[in-house]
């Protein structure tokens, strides 16, 4: 099931940050005012749906895949937090230049990084 919950969520992740996030929310969610947060929280909203019709579909569709609404709820509420405070961007530099990982930060290290932090602890609920 895990393996089923984690592949489930990727794709969820994937499609949040990519083809349905806007070029405004890209540019926009880490900046430092409302129109900041606004963008932030439609960004981090988008994940949720995503990953909910995700998870709704592996319900669905695998048999493998058995989710209580409780669990579903609290790993939905996980990935919104923590994509939302992840993408405002200065928790992830701070981490990555006080673990000795600055140099990996500037190769593009970032993102697998947020992608651990949102879906790995979710995927592993059960």
């Amino acid at each position: 099931m895990f393996a089923s919950l984690f592949v489930l969520l990727y794709l969820g992740h994937l499609l949040a940050d990519y083809p349905l996030q806007t070029d405004h929310q890209a540019a926009h969610k880490a900046d430092r005012c409302a129109a900041g947060w606004a963008a932030n929280l439609r960004h981090a909203a988008t994940h949720v749906a995503t990953c909910a019709a995700a998870l709704a579909v592996g319900a669905l569709a695998l048999d493998d895949v058995a989710l209580s609404l409780p669990v579903a709820v609290a790993a939905l509420l996980w990935i919104g937090t923590t994509h939302a405070v992840i993408d405002r961007r200065w928790p992830v530099a701070w981490w990555m230049n006080h673990t000795g990982q600055a140099s990996w930060a500037k190769h593009g290290g970032a993102a697998h990084v947020d992608l651990l932090c949102t879906n790995a602890a979710a995927g592993g609920a059960r």
